[in-house]
C-alpha cells in the first residue's frame, strides 16, 4: 500500500487523477480503523492532513465556507454559536480524542446513513464544494449521498468545503443510540427553523439508505405555523400539529433491522425525536424574540 502525502491541494488533485483508488485520508477516525482490522487494503493512501487550506473557514455576507479538514472540536469550540445544528451533533460523535481527530469532510467522504453531520447539513441546506483536476463543482447536500456509504463524489474529486447560508433561526439536533456517548446512532434527527423565510428544513439520519429529509413534514410543519400566524406570534404550537408533524417525519424514513435496532424501533423512535427536536426549536424561538425584545 502506497503513501502519499502531497504538499498542496493543487498536488492533491494531481495524485486523485493519476490514482483515483486513493483513499483520502483526513481525521482517520474511519479509515484507520479499517486499515488497523484488515477490514481494507486501498492501492493508496492520500494524506490530506497537513494541507492547510482545509482547515480553514470564512464567513462572507450570509454564507460561511468551512474548509473539508475543519474538526468537529474546533466546529464546536469555534462555530458553536454561528452553526448551533452540526456543534450539536459534533458534541455526539466518539470520544474527545475522535473530535480532535474527525473532520466534517471525512464523515462527508465515507457517507454513512448513520453519520452524525449528515442530518444537520441537510437541515441547513448545505451546498458540498468538491473538487478535481477538471475543475470544482456545488452540490446540494440533498443530492450527495446516493446509497449506502455512496455519493455523487467522481473517482477524481476530493471534497474541498461545505457552504452553509447563516442560520435565520434556531436548529436542534438529536439522537438515539444504544449508550449516551461514543455510539453509533440508532436514529439522528435534526431541525432548522429558517425565519427569513418562513420555512423548516429536516434531517433524517440512520434511517434509510441515506441521511435524507422529511419533505412533507417540513412542508406541512411550514404551512401550518404561516397559516397559523406563529412565526409572528411565536404562540404555543397546537398539539396536533406537533403530532402530524413527528407522524410524517417517521413516515419519510425506510430503516432496516440490525444489530442496533429494529426498523419498527427505529420509525418510533424518529417520531420521538421529532416531537422533542420542534419542542426545543420551538421554544429557543420564543426565548429569541424575548431577548430581542430586551
Amino acid at each position: 500500500m502506497e503513501f502519499i502525502q502531497p504538499a498542496s491541494w493543487s498536488d492533491a488533485l494531481a495524485v486523485k487523477a493519476e490514482l483515483p483508488a486513493a483513499v483520502p485520508l483526513a481525521g482517520g477516525t474511519d479509515l484507520m480503523v479499517e486499515l488497523n482490522f484488515d477490514a481494507r487494503r486501498p492501492e493508496a493512501v492520500l494524506d490530506l492532513t497537513r494541507l492547510a487550506d482545509l482547515t480553514e473557514w470564512e464567513i462572507s455576507g450570509t454564507r460561511l465556507r468551512l474548509g473539508a479538514g475543519v474538526t468537529y472540536a474546533r466546529l464546536i469550540s469555534e462555530l458553536g454559536g454561528v452553526l448551533p445544528g452540526l456543534a450539536m451533533a459534533a458534541r455526539t460523535v466518539g470520544s474527545p480524542q475522535i473530535r480532535n481527530r474527525g473532520t466534517v469532510g471525512g464523515n462527508l467522504g465515507t457517507a454513512s446513513p448513520a453519520g452524525d453531520c449528515h442530518p444537520p447539513l441537510l437541515a441547513g441546506h448545505a451546498v458540498i464544494e468538491v473538487a478535481s483536476v477538471r475543475g470544482t463543482r456545488m452540490i446540494g447536500a440533498d443530492e450527495f449521498y446516493t446509497g449506502v456509504k455512496a455519493s455523487t463524489l467522481a473517482p477524481d474529486e476530493l471534497i474541498a468545503a461545505v457552504h452553509l447560508p447563516l442560520p435565520s433561526g434556531p436548529e436542534q439536533f438529536s439522537k438515539i443510540g444504544t449508550r449516551n456517548a461514543m455510539v453509533i446512532a440508532v436514529a439522528a434527527f435534526s431541525l432548522a427553523l429558517h425565519a427569513d423565510r418562513k420555512e423548516a428544513a429536516t434531517g433524517i439520519g440512520s434511517a434509510a439508505p441515506t441521511p435524507r429529509r422529511a419533505l412533507a413534514a417540513e412542508a406541512f410543519l411550514s404551512a401550518a405555523l404561516d397559516e397559523a400566524g406563529l412565526w409572528e406570534s411565536r404562540a404555543a404550537i397546537p398539539d396536533t400539529v406537533t403530532a402530524e408533524f413527528a407522524s410524517l417525519v417517521s413516515a419519510a424514513a425506510a430503516p432496516i433491522d440490525d444489530v442496533r435496532g429494529t426498523a419498527a424501533y427505529r420509525l418510533r423512535a424518529l417520531a420521538v425525536l421529532a416531537r422533542r427536536t420542534l419542542g426545543w426549536v420551538w421554544q429557543d424561538y420564543q426565548q429569541a424574540e424575548a431577548g430581542e425584545g430586551g
